[in-house]
This record gives C-alpha cells, structure tokens and sequence, in this order.
C-alpha cells in the first residue's frame, strides 16, 4: 500500500471546484450590489449640489462639472503651453552641448 495521502477523485475535485466558483460568484455578485447601491447614492447626492448651483446654472461658469451621467458632455484637458526658445538660445545650448560630449569623446 503506497505511503502519503490518498489520491482526490475527479468527480470529487470537480465538484468541490464548482462550489468554490459558486463562492466566489456570489462574493462579486454582492459587491457588484453594492457597488450599485453606492452609485444611485452617489448619483443622487451629485443631483442634489447641482440643484444648489445658485441661479441653476448647470452649463455655464466654472462650478457646472460634467458627470457620468450626461454622455453628451466631455471635458477635455486645457492645452499645456510650452515656452518658445529664441533661435539664440537654442544655437547657445547646441554650442554647448557640443562641447561637453567632445569632451566626454576625449576621456
């Protein structure tokens, strides 16, 4: 009789497999629940600061924010402004660049 623990039956590792999936499909259906509870609380308690935007002015000024809700509404981020560098200051920077990595070649 061989030593160390039994071999597991298919039949037995199947179903104990489909009980944990089951476990495990309950646990996400809860949270997915819940998940759903928070948004319409979420989504109700935005309705409400809306409604406290003074002269119900929901799309126009800088306090209308769009939401998830609205699908026609897409805030899109400012475009960053770079500085310009003058010809001068580019030519200058190039120079010295050239001189550091010839220097760098020399060692």
């Amino acid at each position: 009789m061989p030593r160390g623990r039994p071999r597991k039956n298919p039949q037995e590792v199947l179903i104990k497999s489909a009980e944990m999936i089951g476990w495990a499909l309950g646990g996400l259906e809860r949270e997915i629940m819940q998940t759903k509870q928070r948004l319409t609380a979420l989504t109700s308690q935005a309705a409400q600061l809306r409604a406290r935007i003074p002269g119900n002015a929901q799309g126009r000024g800088p306090a209308a924010v769009a939401s998830f809700d609205e699908p026609g509404v897409a805030t899109a981020a400012p475009k960053r402004r770079r500085r310009r560098m003058s010809p001068e200051a580019r030519k200058r920077i190039s120079e010295m660049m050239k001189k550091r990595w010839a220097e760098r070649r020399k060692k």
